[in-house]
């Protein structure tokens, strides 16, 4: 476990997160608003976990996290931090199956990934950034305190709104 809150718990992605995975990626609702394809099946879903800890734990000590309702176990989806060299900064971002959509899940774990971002990891910046037809993942942002900084073209063809919080 990396962290929890009062109603989840969060922990490294892993293997075993394939079928919930490549369930949530094939749902073109969730997938609206990110520029991402889904997985053609199962097997590619695997295949991007395998490779994810050596790009992400392992070379830059976090990444995205699988969230999990502390109640049931169930697997809610995914919220973390991310480090993108090219851009050379992090990032929080979070992904979760519809039917958990409007709990709240998405803003409790993503301030609980900023404090661990700043407490823990010492982090002087974070951003957060979404289209701007996507008024829910913007409204969470705003929620965990981050501020306006930019507009820009997210893959150089979505209208977008990045965030950003200092330390």
């Amino acid at each position: 476990m990396i962290l929890q809150t009062k109603r989840l718990w969060l922990r490294k992605l892993s293997v075993i997160d394939a079928p919930f995975f490549f369930e949530l990626n094939n749902d073109p609702d969730v997938l609206k608003y990110t520029g991402n394809d889904p997985f053609v099946d199962e097997q590619a879903a695997i295949d991007f976990l395998n490779s994810y800890p050596q790009n992400n734990y392992e070379k830059y000590g976090y990444g995205r996290w699988s969230v999990m309702l502390k109640e049931t176990d169930d697997w809610l989806g995914w919220c973390g931090l991310r480090f993108s060299p090219d851009e050379n900064e992090t990032d929080i971002g979070y992904r979760f199956f519809k039917k958990h959509w409007g709990k709240g899940y998405a803003t409790e774990s993503a301030r609980a990934c900023l404090e661990y971002g700043f407490e823990k990891l010492h982090l002087k910046r974070i951003v957060g950034r979404a289209m701007k037809d996507n008024i829910a993942s913007l409204v969470v942002l705003q929620k965990i305190g981050m501020q306006y900084e930019k507009d820009f073209l997210m893959d150089g063809k979505y209208p977008a709104v990045q965030y950003f919080k200092n330390n």
